[in-house]
């Protein structure tokens, strides 16, 4: 298949359009005969529009299809021929930029449902048998091995792993499973081996919840329509109400027909609504352009003016306010282990450096951080959902998570770290507790800045980790409204109870679990850098270079593309009055009327272009803290905490 099949209806008739247009108007400027070119645009960008319009004439509505269709039409009849082309070309695009925005969004669903795999390993009396992942029932008993996928929600009958869930709960970490426990179909076994029993069939899982979430979503948020376009069928109604009148009444006290039809497509050229359109589309493009050049892509006009308007900001917290990835905040020794914090990530690193569990990674990074290189080890050993172990220079290391065995002293401190919000693990030697290490996620940079800019939006942290894990990154971001332990369907609970509250809710999230609430929000944000193909699809912003920052400086751009698009529905407002009063009233020539109505529509058009300056780009000024700071420094050098 080519490339050019491949593409949508829409985008082929658009972009031949505006090749005719663009071909038109250089052998206008040489002198040569553009008409046939203009012809062709006319027909390639003008039919749909123009059937559009003709069905909702044959239903009883006039919209602006038809409308723009006719203007352009009685524009070439009367000479104007590349001013009509001009605005078919501007709705051929705008229809194209529409149609491929619900292609996508119907693909991102489709893919979603890709997440749970297509097989399983079904366990009977017979024994093992791989069958379709759609065909399980309540109750059957799977088997999950280590790096696969769960295919079915259920619970775990026998086995213990760490699965990671984050694409249906956004948890940073690997979460421990054991017998009891509920597992979600999608998410993947990282270490040990899962027997679990189906809990709900494939239509009702988690992950097929998402995807209905997703679309439903999506179907709400399609008639959102630009302000000015929602009193266009009074407009066009208007508009060719007085144009007839223009060209009847006349008739009716014995006017000649060529000067009644002069006046009525005069009336028609100067009332047609191509300075409205351009004071409405140039600023709010000039500001996609200017924040695409910026990292951010806004996928349509439509958004953009929505994102002015925005009232509440919804931040998830993984991979979003955070980095999404562990790293080690502290290291506790504990006063009789004889270490020091260096010696004692020496061991921890050591036993950890043949892991491949996100928390050995950390341990590793940050034993490297403080100039540690880990030395290789004898008899490693890893147990799943417990920790690993191994021999260096004849003392046996073991670091694992916390058991309800530990004395007095480890318990304080892995009590104290999680009430931080920190993930625990404890190293032993030779079967004695020497310290504690706690993990946690990282924020990014400048992430106490972006709420305090944002916080007359009183920001609100939405995230599926454990309410410990989400107050303590909330603390350090400036968040006081904080909801934690949310599945997909309760953040969009929240985006609708906000939604029903008045307010217009932005949400910033970057994973699958994000991706019903990103689409029923006004405004979808969706961090680039580490999204998934559904949080990126179902969002109407994408920022590409994952900063923070964007997120204010795209409210405040929005609002003076906003402020701009008023300035120009004035201007424009006060040329078409102006001149079809004229027009009414007196006897305007037609060159006046097209040069007055040309006019307006340069002026509005650069008018809005201001906002392609990068001056018009908002900077987020960075609040000064030294405190902070040095606790950001300490922080990224790997200077951990050590208590004696």
């Amino acid at each position: 298949m080519r490339a050019w099949d491949r593409w949508l209806p829409e985008v082929r008739w658009a972009t031949a359009a505006t090749v005719c247009f663009g071909l038109g108007l250089v052998v206008h400027l040489t002198g040569g005969p553009e008409w046939p070119l203009m012809l062709a645009c006319y027909l390639a960008g003008g039919w749909e529009p123009a059937w559009s319009g003709m069905r909702a004439l044959w239903n009883r509505s006039l919209d602006v299809d038809l409308l723009m269709v006719v203007a352009a039409v009685g524009a070439a009849a009367i000479g104007q021929v590349l001013d009509g082309g001009l605005l078919i070309v501007i709705f051929a695009v705008s229809g194209a930029v529409e149609a491929v925005a619900t292609h996508r969004t119907a693909a991102s669903v489709r893919g979603l449902l890709d997440l749970a795999p297509e097989r399983a390993t079904l366990l009977t009396d017979a024994g093992e048998h791989v069958v379709d992942a759609g065909s399980l029932d309540v109750g059957d008993r799977i088997l999950v091995r280590p790096g696969e996928r769960i295919g079915a929600d259920g619970a775990v009958v026998d086995g213990a792993s760490d699965v990671d869930q984050s694409t249906v709960t956004g948890e940073g970490l690997p979460v421990a499973k054991g017998p009891g426990d509920e597992v979600f179909a999608g998410t993947t076994n990282t270490t040990g081996a899962l027997r679990v029993r189906v809990s709900r069939p494939a239509h009702e899982s988690v992950v097929a919840r998402i995807a209905a979430m997703v679309a439903r979503a999506a179907e709400s948020k399609a008639g959102t329509q630009l302000f000015i376009e929602k009193i266009e069928q009074r407009y066009s109604v208007g508009m060719v109400a007085a144009t007839l009148a223009v060209f009847v009444v006349p008739l009716l006290f014995g006017a000649d027909l060529d000067a009644a039809l002069l006046r009525a497509m005069t009336f028609m050229i100067v009332a047609s609504p191509c300075a409205v359109v351009l004071a409405t589309m140039p600023p709010l493009l000039a500001a996609m352009a200017n924040a695409g050049r910026h990292g951010v892509l806004v996928k349509s006009a439509v958004v953009m003016e929505q994102l002015g308007r925005t009232t509440r900001v919804a931040f998830d917290k993984t991979g979003t306010l955070t980095l999404g990835a562990p790293a080690v905040a502290q290291v506790r020794v504990l006063p009789d282990a004889g270490l020091g914090a260096a010696e004692l990530l020496l061991f921890a690193s050591a036993a950890e450096h043949p892991s491949e569990h996100p928390l050995g990674r950390a341990v590793v990074e940050a034993a490297l951080g403080m100039g540690v290189s880990p030395r290789p080890v004898e008899r490693f050993s890893s147990v799943p959902g417990r920790g690993v172990s191994a021999w260096l220079d004849g003392r046996f290391i073991e670091v694992g998570r916390p058991t309800r065995l530990e004395d007095d002293r480890v318990t304080e401190v892995v009590v104290e770290l999680e009430a931080a919000g920190h993930t625990v693990v404890v190293v032993r030697l030779d079967g004695r507790p020497v310290g504690a290490l706690g993990l946690a996620d990282r924020v990014r940079p400048g992430g106490a800045e972006v709420v305090g800019a944002l916080g007359a939006h009183r920001p609100v942290l939405v995230t599926g980790d454990n309410v410990r894990a989400a107050h303590a990154v909330a603390a350090e971001v400036g968040i006081t409204d904080v909801r934690a332990g949310l599945l997909p369907e309760d953040k969009v609970a929240v985006v609708r109870d906000l939604r029903a509250r008045g307010e217009r809710v932005l949400v910033v999230g970057d994973g699958v679990n994000d991706a019903p609430a990103l689409a029923e929000a006004q405004v979808g944000v969706a961090m680039g850098r580490a999204g998934s193909d559904l949080a990126l699809d179902a969002a109407d912003v994408v920022i590409v270079r994952d900063e923070l920052a964007a997120v204010p400086a795209l409210i405040e751009l929005s609002r003076r593309a906003r402020r701009l698009v008023i300035a120009n529905l004035l201007i424009a407002a006060v040329f078409i009055a102006g001149l079809a009063l004229w027009d009414l009233l007196g006897t305007l020539p037609l060159p006046l009327g097209v040069l007055g109505h040309e006019g307006s529509t340069v002026i509005v058009g650069l008018n809005g272009l201001r906002l392609l300056s990068g001056r018009a780009w908002p900077r987020i000024p960075r609040r000064r803290d030294p405190v902070r700071d040095a606790e950001i420094a300490m922080s990224q050098n790997k200077c951990m905490r050590s208590s004696p």
